[in-house]
């Protein structure tokens, strides 16, 4: 079996990635698997050079295939915002509730519709080439949150042809629709060959 090192510590990316590639025969490892416990700075201008990074640097200390993401919230009329910074909207000791609230003030000034999409980078390195594959699901923002599923600003956004927001749909829906699904689903194909 191929062991593969998926460059997160996020439970449910680490899920979602497990579950797309369970037909495959490969063992996803996540950074908390093998105890990393370094830094990886995200200075990418994209969400594609920061995967980048991450997959490049873990290879790099590991030896192993690496799979590694970047992925964030682009608002339309915010010119893009928060982008690459989604995770740190709100300043350093940024969580999902205060980014969250921030991006609700900015867009409160704005007239309704707030389109925006999900967009996530995934990347495959194996020691030879970097293989990319972009995944985004568009939709739109409201300005109070509902649901408690998902993370960050999943309660906010309601994806095109649903009334639910990302928050309150059920993970097998969510899963088929989501940013990651789609980057990491073309990813697989990508391995497979």
């Amino acid at each position: 079996m191929k062991k593969i090192i998926f460059a997160s510590k996020n439970e449910g990316k680490i899920r979602e990635l497990r579950s797309i590639l369970k037909d495959m025969n490969v063992s996803i490892v996540s950074l908390t698997d093998i105890d990393f416990t370094g830094d990886i700075v995200e200075s990418g201008l994209s969400f594609e050079e920061n995967a980048k990074i991450k997959a490049m640097e873990i290879y790099n200390m590991y030896r192993i295939p690496v799979i590694a993401d970047d992925s964030g919230l682009v608002v339309d009329k915010l010119n893009g915002e928060p982008g690459i910074f989604s995770a740190r909207y709100s300043g350093e000791n940024a969580t999902d509730e205060i980014n969250n609230l921030l991006l609700i003030k900015k867009l409160n000034a704005l007239p309704e519709p707030h389109k925006a999409k999900f967009v996530c980078a995934a990347v495959y390195f194996d020691g030879t080439e970097i293989q990319t594959a972009i995944g985004e699901v568009n939709g739109k923002i409201i300005n109070k949150p509902r649901g408690t599923k998902g993370f960050g600003y999943d309660p906010l956004f309601i994806p095109d042809g649903f009334t639910q927001t990302m928050g309150e749909l059920d993970d097998d829906i969510k899963n088929k629709i989501s940013h990651r699904y789609n980057a990491f689903n073309k990813l697989k194909k990508i391995i497979s060959n």
